[in-house]
């Protein structure tokens, strides 16, 4: 068979082994994958010397990874999720979502471009990477933080957003192409509103009784290739049958059949089964995007460049740290929604490449956005890492320290008022830093055990919520001396620290100790190597996620083999002595 008769195997060759290189050289520079695969793409196009991939096949992998992507987005989300962040998330990606399109198409109609294509290009600056904001969070151990969790649910909803504008793209470009009249583009969105809840009602009732049962049914055969089949084939069919019959767009359908394939039992194989799938798929559809890269942008449309740029690195900061304060939230959440919202992402490119489609953004402006992507996802991880230093910086301007927070001291004065209004009839025993899953387990034990407990938490809807529910609550940052000494530190025998990143256990478990030497500390911590780190600050015991997995783990195991209590009990020691040897032996010697 000659080369020429291959173009699907060569180009599909050529796409993952470009993308591999180039990925494994920013993995190792410590920046994100996805800038290698773009430039792998650039590394394979029109615009460079050597081999030239075919951009319609790189089109159709594309199409292939925008459906698992968007499968995959669905399969993660949860509506719980979001509910907990709701009364921010919702109103902030939706405000902020608003003024960078403002924003955008202000710029693009100063460039001569169309209202319809700065409508696009401001959506497209608008949205960011929720996988770029995730690995980011995860390398400074945030993801858990109460602050991460509301940047994540506002970058969901900003993904909820986008997929609704993809919806309505080709109403818009019909509109602003001035091809319709008001009363037949009235018409025309009212017919896809029906269209599309039809389709979602199918899809989510329907597919919530007959999706499941059917995974179920598959599994019962013990064939995991036909599992996966049928996890793939379910995201494909629905995302190609919601274009075909519904007139919606594939990537709708996809996360439509994502979030019923979630709510299955089986919804965790279904994932680590379409996963591998997905991410080749996926960094296929970014080396497409690299392909229409032309880097004469830079030097032709400077200005568009830098005007992009600022908004994401700029307007979009600003707008949601106004937004957060607005919403009576602290200023430690504004810094980090306002950070992780400095990049775009996989959304951005799918926005702009559908509409690039439809004739309503120009060639141009998609390596406007990858121009932008390139610098704003290389430098977000280097914005992440000062945040610390740039809020105690803000700290030593009291009045815009003042306004940032006043509306969210305001909420927490009310809260702590009506706790010290109690404090002064019962000294408390216990506090509990954090009210997460943790925090609210160890509370109810020592509730139950007759234990009086204090908790702080950083979270105004948490310390609102649980202050309504009657228990004592301080609102504020456990680290701060005056928080602690409200909370009644000095008088109480245990502080039970639950919080989940280290740097904010550090700060915390030194001002208490320093508050009451004769403290009982228990704090939680994630990895074996932090032992000598918290036992130096001053804890007095320390619970190690990594010890007690390994635990449990074989707990299960010689419970299936048959193991009397004694010898868990045995065994169960000898594990954990065992691992409180190995990371000492992995402390380094001074």
């Amino acid at each position: 068979m000659a080369m020429h008769d291959v173009p699907l195997l060569v180009n599909l060759a050529a796409g993952l082994a470009a993308a591999f290189v180039f990925g494994y050289i920013t993995n190792r520079l410590g920046l994100s994958p996805m800038i290698g695969y773009v430039l792998a793409g650039f590394a394979i196009g029109p615009r460079t010397p050597g081999f030239v991939a075919d951009q319609e096949i790189a089109n159709q992998f594309a199409e292939v990874g925008v459906i698992l992507l968007m499968f995959g987005v669905g399969l993660h989300f949860h509506l719980k999720d979001l509910f907990a962040v709701q009364a921010i998330a919702l109103p902030g990606a939706v405000v902020q979502s608003l003024v960078a399109t403002g924003l955008g198409a202000g710029l693009a109609l100063l460039a001569g471009w169309s209202f319809g294509a700065g409508i696009v290009l401001g959506l497209a600056a608008s949205v960011a990477s929720t996988v770029v904001l995730i690995r980011v969070l995860l390398d400074n151990d945030r993801l858990e933080s109460a602050d991460g969790r509301v940047a994540v649910g506002w970058l969901v909803v900003e993904d909820i957003f986008t997929v609704l504008i993809l919806v309505l793209l080709p109403i818009l470009a019909e509109a602003t192409g001035g091809t319709a009249g008001a009363h037949h583009i009235a018409r025309a969105i009212g017919w896809a509103v029906l269209k599309l809840a039809a389709l979602a009602a199918l899809v989510l009732v329907g597919g919530g009784w007959f999706i499941p049962r059917l995974l179920a049914h598959v599994a019962r055969i013990r064939s995991r290739e036909l599992f996966t089949l049928c996890v793939l084939a379910l995201a494909l069919v629905i995302a190609t049958g919601s274009a075909k019959f519904f007139g919606a767009s594939m990537a709708l359908g996809a996360f439509l059949a994502g979030m019923v394939v979630g709510q299955s039992r089986l919804s965790h194989q279904a994932a680590a089964d379409a996963l591998p799938l997905r991410d080749a798929f996926s960094v296929l559809f970014f080396v497409s995007v690299g392909m229409l890269f032309d880097p004469s942008v830079i030097l032709d449309s400077p200005g568009l460049v830098v005007g992009t740029l600022a908004i994401v690195l700029l307007g979009k900061p600003l707008a949601a740290i106004s937004i957060v304060a607005v919403l009576g939230y602290s200023a430690r959440t504004a810094l980090t929604v306002a950070v992780g919202l400095a990049q775009i992402g996989e959304f951005s490119f799918i926005l702009a490449e559908t509409a690039r489609r439809l004739g309503m953004f120009p060639p141009e402006g998609q390596s406007v956005l990858v121009a932008a992507a390139l610098f704003s996802i290389s430098i977000n991880p280097l914005l992440f890492r000062p945040l610390g230093a740039v809020e105690e910086r803000l700290r030593r301007w009291p009045r815009l320290w003042a306004l940032l927070n006043r509306r969210a001291e305001a909420r927490g004065r009310a809260v702590n008022e009506a706790t010290q209004a109690q404090l002064a009839e019962a000294d408390v025993e216990a506090v509990v830093v954090g009210f997460g899953p943790v925090g609210q387990t160890v509370h109810r034990l020592l509730r139950e055990f007759g234990v009086r407990t204090l908790i702080i938490d950083l979270n105004v809807d948490t310390a609102t919520r649980v202050a309504a529910d009657g228990e004592l609550c301080i609102y504020g940052d456990a680290a701060q001396q005056d928080i602690l000494i409200s909370a009644g530190i000095e008088r109480a025998r245990y502080l039970l620290v639950t919080l989940p990143e280290l740097q904010s256990r550090i700060p915390v478990i030194v001002t208490s100790r320093a508050l009451n030497p004769e403290l009982k500390i228990l704090v939680r911590a994630r990895y074996l190597n932090e032992r000598s780190t918290l036992e130096d600050l001053g804890a007095t015991a320390v619970c190690y996620e990594e010890a007690e997995a390994a635990v449990a783990l074989a707990d299960l195991l010689l419970r299936e083999v048959g193991a009397d209590a004694a010898r868990l009990e045995a065994e169960e020691k000898k594990i954990r002595e065992e691992l409180a040897l190995r990371a000492a032996s992995q402390i380094p010697k001074p």
